[in-house]
Protein backbone atom coordinates (compact mmCIF):
# COMPACT_ATOMS: atom_id res chain seq x y z
CA UNK A 1 0.00 0.00 0.00
CA UNK A 2 2.84 2.37 0.70
CA UNK A 3 4.18 1.90 -2.82
CA UNK A 4 0.86 3.11 -4.28
CA UNK A 5 0.96 6.23 -2.12
CA UNK A 6 4.51 6.98 -3.17
CA UNK A 7 3.64 6.42 -6.81
CA UNK A 8 0.60 8.70 -6.63
CA UNK A 9 2.67 11.44 -5.01
CA UNK A 10 5.23 11.20 -7.81
CA UNK A 11 2.54 11.50 -10.45
CA UNK A 12 0.67 14.44 -8.95
CA UNK A 13 3.45 16.41 -7.22
CA UNK A 14 4.61 18.47 -10.19
CA UNK A 15 1.12 19.38 -11.48
CA UNK A 16 0.14 20.33 -7.93
CA UNK A 17 3.09 22.72 -7.60
CA UNK A 18 2.36 24.20 -11.02
CA UNK A 19 -1.24 24.82 -9.93
CA UNK A 20 -0.13 26.39 -6.64
CA UNK A 21 2.32 28.66 -8.46
CA UNK A 22 -0.33 29.70 -10.97
CA UNK A 23 -2.86 30.43 -8.21
CA UNK A 24 -0.26 32.50 -6.35
CA UNK A 25 0.47 34.45 -9.54
CA UNK A 26 -3.21 35.13 -10.12
CA UNK A 27 -3.67 36.21 -6.52
CA UNK A 28 -0.64 38.54 -6.74
CA UNK A 29 -2.12 40.10 -9.89
CA UNK A 30 -5.24 41.00 -7.94
CA UNK A 31 -3.38 42.56 -5.01
CA UNK A 32 -1.81 45.59 -6.62
CA UNK A 33 0.80 47.15 -8.87
CA UNK A 34 4.57 47.38 -8.87
CA UNK A 35 6.13 44.43 -7.08
CA UNK A 36 2.86 42.51 -7.19
CA UNK A 37 2.93 42.70 -10.98
CA UNK A 38 6.42 41.22 -10.97
CA UNK A 39 5.29 38.39 -8.70
CA UNK A 40 2.29 37.72 -10.91
CA UNK A 41 4.45 37.55 -14.04
CA UNK A 42 6.78 35.10 -12.33
CA UNK A 43 3.93 33.10 -10.86
CA UNK A 44 2.19 32.68 -14.18
CA UNK A 45 5.27 32.71 -16.43
CA UNK A 46 7.04 29.72 -14.91
CA UNK A 47 4.08 27.36 -15.43
CA UNK A 48 3.72 28.63 -19.01
CA UNK A 49 7.40 27.93 -19.71
CA UNK A 50 7.16 24.48 -18.10
CA UNK A 51 4.09 23.67 -20.18
CA UNK A 52 5.71 24.83 -23.41
CA UNK A 53 8.85 22.84 -22.60
CA UNK A 54 6.74 19.73 -22.00
CA UNK A 55 4.88 20.15 -25.27
CA UNK A 56 8.01 20.80 -27.31
CA UNK A 57 9.81 17.80 -25.81
CA UNK A 58 7.27 15.48 -27.42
Amino acid sequence: MKARHSSAWRVFAQPMWIGVLTAAGLFAALLGDGGWDTLSWIGMGIPAVLSARGLLAR
